[in-house]
């Protein structure tokens, strides 16, 4: 048989192989990035009604940050998301702190009267939040567990069963989605 002919008929197994290898990597990075969790920049935040947040007031609780603006439409689509996910787990320890980048004061509070919020609303100029994170597209969520380090982040609208599968993570589930992993 010609070494071109050979060589085509090993081509499609190096492919399954290379492939299943890249899985099996790409699991096991997620497997140790979960145990050996980064700890979370050291933030300070400032919500428009004057409440103050740091790593340290917010230890031993669940911290979901998401970063967003007014004008944008996939933030917008999922702030109902995020009110329900702020009202259903505040009492289990969760705080949400919404981070509007690059906007005015007047801007916000004016989109606020037409649109409330149930989670705590930060400005940019409020926070370091932003910067740390590189909020440059939006949604961005970030989730920290009760040790203040990093469990998840997530670029972009991923919808409900994305954030609950990040909230999950660090214990905070319903008694449905308990249900279904067991």
């Amino acid at each position: 048989m010609p070494p071109t002919r050979a060589l085509r008929r090993c081509i499609p197994g190096a492919l399954v192989l290379t492939v299943s290898l890249t899985f099996a990597q790409s699991v096991h990075r997620e497997i140790v990035v979960g145990d050996d969790r980064e700890p979370a920049p050291r933030f300070h935040a400032k919500t428009l009604e004057g409440e103050q947040f740091t790593n340290d007031s917010v230890k031993g609780k669940v911290v979901l940050l998401q970063f967003w603006t007014t004008w944008c439409p996939y933030c917008k689509s999922e702030e109902s998301l995020v009110n329900n996910l702020t009202a259903e787990f505040s009492g289990k320890g969760l705080v949400v702190i919404a981070v509007d980048v690059a906007e005015s004061k007047k801007v916000v509070q004016q989109y606020l009267r037409d649109h409330p919020r149930k989670c705590h609303i930060v400005l940019t100029g409020d926070t370091n939040l932003a910067a740390m994170y590189a909020a440059n597209r939006y949604p961005i969520y970030v989730v920290l567990d009760r040790d203040g380090k990093i469990v998840d982040t997530q670029h972009g609208a991923g919808g409900e069963r994305a954030l609950r599968r990040s909230l999950a993570r660090v214990g905070l589930e319903s008694g449905a989605e308990k249900k279904d992993s067991d």
